[in-house]
């Protein structure tokens, strides 16, 4: 994108009815390491990819508890995604506090909208940089809901955001058919799948992602490194050949293939370190 005389504030319209601003900061999650949700009639499972602005450094978190029954994937600027996770603490703190009873998802999911809502028609404020994932479990069921930066939010079987998330959904695409009568285990299999997607090239390990889970009879947890280590064992995500038909495809292009080797590649963290 390149600036224009209509990028300067958030409540200028362009010609073509749009707001560029909202945009910025919608391109911003694109830019975030990637974050995966699928869900099943019982479970809801949420992983990230853990990148590191430099080898000296130790990874941004990118999954929050909010309550036993809530949690949340971010992938944009991680002091957004911190402060609205906050928010939302704080919501289902007060609700709780009030009503003796749990938050329901969905009204959680509406007014955290209405607050990324305000931030598009407010000249002094500007969007926030950051989307979510939000899981979680109450009296209707198990859902999965993705929340913009321009205040709309949707509903999900499964979804994925961040950089390079355009595999991640491909593989979700084909195999969401059965995510509804999955079993706890094969939620995090197709969750771990889909992660390896978005690393191209890049080994899943336990280091480089994180899993978290929410079901029936089992409050919102992150796994610890070691659950999720032999997880990947288990399921040999990172040694699984890839399906014949697939496997045949690289090595009768491969001729072709030889012009693009030095395509530049991808740049893993935005200046921001989102």
């Amino acid at each position: 994108m390149f600036r224009n005389q209509y990028d300067t504030d958030v409540t200028t319209w362009s010609p073509a009815g749009r707001l560029f601003q909202v945009e910025y900061a919608m391109e911003a999650v694109k830019q975030g390491s990637a974050a995966i949700g699928l869900r099943s009639k019982t479970h809801v499972v949420l992983a990230s990819v853990n990148k590191a602005s430099s080898e000296l450094s130790s990874h941004q978190k990118k999954i929050f508890k909010v309550d036993d029954h809530i949690g949340v994937a971010i992938a944009g600027l991680t002091a957004d995604g911190r402060v609205l996770s906050r928010y939302m603490r704080n919501e289902c703190i007060n609700y709780s506090y009030t009503y003796e009873s749990p938050l329901p998802v969905g009204r959680l999911v509406v007014q955290l909208a209405d607050k990324a809502q305000v931030c598009t028609q407010r000249s002094w404020k500007r969007p926030y940089g950051v989307g979510l994932l939000v899981g979680g479990l109450d009296e209707s069921g198990a859902h999965l809901y993705y929340n913009c930066p321009s205040g709309n939010y949707f509903e999900y079987q499964a979804f994925a955001i961040g950089s390079r998330s355009q595999a991640a959904k491909t593989y979700l695409e084909r195999k969401y058919e059965t995510f509804m009568d999955s079993s706890r285990e094969n939620l995090i299999k197709d969750a771990l799948f889909a992660l390896r997607e978005t690393l191209q090239g890049e080994k899943l390990t336990s280091s480089n992602c994180t899993i978290s889970i929410i079901g029936v009879g089992e409050a919102f947890k992150v796994l610890d490194q070691e659950t999720v280590k032999g997880l990947i064992n288990e399921f040999e995500v990172v040694g699984e050949e890839p399906p014949a038909d697939e496997a045949a495809a690289p090595e009768q292009g491969s001729d072709a293939a030889g012009p693009d080797q030095g395509t530049p590649a991808e740049p893993d963290v935005a200046p921001m370190d989102i």
